[in-house]
């Protein structure tokens, strides 16, 4: 297999990908976003990644959707899903990026399936904020829409904190995304989800003083069997936003009841193959080869 792996300079990921591939007899070159571009001409479509044609590629493997501009972001979406259109496998499609990638846009997808969710309230105006703040009942988590690994997140739980920090993300143009803080217990549960089915799993506890159970936030992590129950949550969770690879972050709130929290369409397995003992990579190719493989047959 020819594969394109699109992702930052100086990926761990990156090269992990490209070395296992390169292991199994396939080809893996490392992209980048901003190279991107596309031509529609008398011939027909051709989607260019630098020098590459995208559609010489049999799959893409999305690592990474580097900050630009709204216009940047639209083109490179409009591409993939071209690349599609075209018959390139991507993993993870273009339609699931750009669920998974918005908290809000999945917060919503997620519960109008009926699925579990916290309280979630968004806006633009410090007033309205600070209205919010009062209904989920003056303890929240303030967090990005666009964001991961647990930056840029805020547990805010007094008035003139939260005025503060309203007016500073009203001046910054930012919109203003508010949870209600789940009072359970302070770990989380990571299912890494492989066409419908988890791979591994692992529960993550905050370092002391903090709320935050990531890793990357130095959170403690320990593998973890998840119940009927948690895997069906992340199931449903990965069906509603349509990722094929993903990881799923559940929580448990104050009246025990498991809640998603949080839908990764370009996750990490670092730390969840160090401490589960398993080879994501090689799991991820089996399946890789297998889709491909039934895919070449469909079309013979």
């Amino acid at each position: 297999m020819k594969i394109g792996v699109l992702g930052n300079d100086g990926s761990w990921y990156v090269d992990q990908i490209c070395a296992a591939a390169s292991k199994r007899g396939h080809t893996a070159t490392p992209l980048r976003f901003p190279e991107i571009s596309g031509r529609v001409l008398s011939g027909g479509t051709e989607l260019l990644i630098g020098e590459h044609r995208i559609t010489d590629f049999d799959a893409l493997l999305v690592r990474t959707m580097p900050p630009g501009s709204l216009e940047q972001v639209v083109l490179r979406m409009d591409i993939l899903a071209t690349a599609v259109a075209l018959g390139v496998q991507i993993v993870n499609s273009p339609k699931s990026m750009e669920c998974a990638v918005d908290k809000y846009l999945t917060t919503q997808k997620l519960a109008l399936a009926g699925l579990p969710v916290p309280d979630t309230i968004v806006c633009e105006h410090s007033e309205a904020a600070m209205a919010a703040f009062e209904q989920l009942g003056r303890d929240v988590v303030v967090k990005p829409i666009f964001g991961a690994e647990g930056r840029g997140i805020l547990r805010v739980d007094h008035p003139e904190m939260a005025l503060r920090t309203f007016r500073t993300l009203e001046r910054l143009n930012a919109t203003i995304y508010l949870q209600r803080f789940l009072k359970g217990p302070l770990e989380d549960i990571r299912i890494l989800m492989l066409d419908g089915r988890p791979i591994a799993s692992m529960k993550r506890t905050p370092a002391a003083g903090d709320f935050r159970a990531n890793a990357a936030q130095q959170g403690h992590c320990t593998a973890w069997n998840p119940c009927e129950l948690e895997v069906e949550l992340a199931k449903r969770a990965a069906e509603v936003t349509e990722c094929v690879f993903s990881g799923i972050d559940l929580m448990y709130n104050e009246e025990g009841q498991a809640v998603i929290i949080e839908v990764n369409a370009v996750p990490g397995w670092r730390n969840i193959q160090k401490t589960c003992d398993i080879d994501v990579l090689a799991v991820f190719y089996d399946w890789l080869e297998r889709t491909h493989n039934k895919s070449t047959e469909r079309k013979i």
